[in-house]
């Protein structure tokens, strides 16, 4: 196992849950992109890949951790992003 992979990963990962929660109560898309999240997404998928062919251990689990969290983020501003755009239509 690589502890500072490990370590690497537990530190990105202790943001996403404030970041989530941020976006289920603003209900806004303001400071977030999509685009930074899809990036985000793509390197954990990555990171996933990268474990399962070369060196499956325990530090997978944190990335996938990391990879729902994320993911979850990125569903939100979806979803804020559609709130944006009725108020507008309103």
């Amino acid at each position: 196992m690589s502890i500072l992979e490990a370590i690497m990963l537990i530190c990105f990962g202790a943001a996403w849950p404030f970041s989530i929660i941020k976006s289920i109560k603003s209900k806004s898309t303001n400071g977030k992109s999509l685009l930074f999240l899809i990036v985000l997404i793509l390197g954990y998928i990555s990171g996933i890949a990268n474990k399962l062919l070369n060196n499956n251990d325990i530090v997978l689990y944190l990335y996938i951790l990391n990879l729902i969290m994320v993911s979850t983020d990125a569903l939100l501003w979806v979803r804020n992003k559609r709130y944006e755009l009725q108020a507008i239509n309103y």
